[in-house]
């Protein structure tokens, strides 16, 4: 099994005030040859956003666009004519496609967390298409909870790419395996709060690892109020 370590305090850093983000990889203002993705996974930012502040009206197009809300109230406004607001444990995915325009702001009282993930497609230029789905955090605790998947289902939001993501929550201490497609895949493990451990490395708060070329399943040991994310994505197309 390889792996690669992505400490916390290694990311890049965007902050113009109302807004903060923690760049893990090569993206805006932040610029490093060395932390152009993880296979198909070319976006993981950790973004802070302070109240009535917010991402204008603008463009994406053949990316698969995740955001995971951590903490916080947000909007979503798209060219598709969707319109609605979300809280917290909120999961939206845009298959960008062929081109939409896009809004989100903070519309609550406090300042909004979320991950925003951008995954490569599998096919190009599809018909641009949003999806939600939400995941309150007291229904999935002592558990691992798909919220993405490139398997269509009414239970998580699907993707176009052999992909998925997949929430844990656990209040006491934890250990499980998993299992992962090991052909031409990868896992990327984030750590929102707690400790993780896997194999010698051990895994604080925002700490990620990047994991491939593993034929077995993937052990974690999970400690008390430990919360995390999966995403399994191939290395290339």
């Amino acid at each position: 099994m390889n792996t690669h370590f992505f400490p916390a305090g290694d990311r890049g850093l965007k902050d113009i005030g109302w807004l903060q983000s923690h760049l893990t990889f090569s993206f805006g203002p932040y610029a490093n040859p060395e932390r152009n993705g993880f296979g198909l996974l070319k976006v993981f930012n950790d973004d802070f956003v302070a109240p009535g502040k917010g991402f204008g009206l603008h463009a994406h197009a053949n990316m698969e666009i995740i955001s995971v809300l951590l903490a916080g109230t947000m909007n979503h406004k798209d060219s598709l004519g969707y319109s609605e607001v979300i809280p917290a444990g909120g999961v939206q995915i845009m298959s960008a496609g062929s081109g939409l325009r896009h809004e989100e702001y903070n519309v609550g009282d406090d300042e909004v967390n979320f991950l925003q993930i951008w995954i490569e497609p599998k096919l190009q230029n599809v018909t641009p298409r949003y999806q939600r789905r939400q995941f309150p955090e007291e229904q999935r605790a002592n558990q691992l909870t798909t919220i993405v998947s490139n398997e269509e289902g009414t239970a998580h939001c699907w993707i176009n790419q052999n992909a998925k993501l997949s929430l844990g929550y656990y209040t006491e201490a934890h250990s499980l395996d998993y299992s992962f497609a090991p052909a031409n895949k990868m896992l990327y493990v984030f750590v929102i709060s707690g400790t993780v451990r896997i194999n010698d490395e051990v895994l604080g708060r925002r700490d990620a690892l990047g994991i491939w070329n593993t034929h077995g399943p993937v052990h974690l040991d999970c400690a008390a109020d430990t919360r995390f994310l999966l995403i399994e994505a191939p290395i290339n197309h």
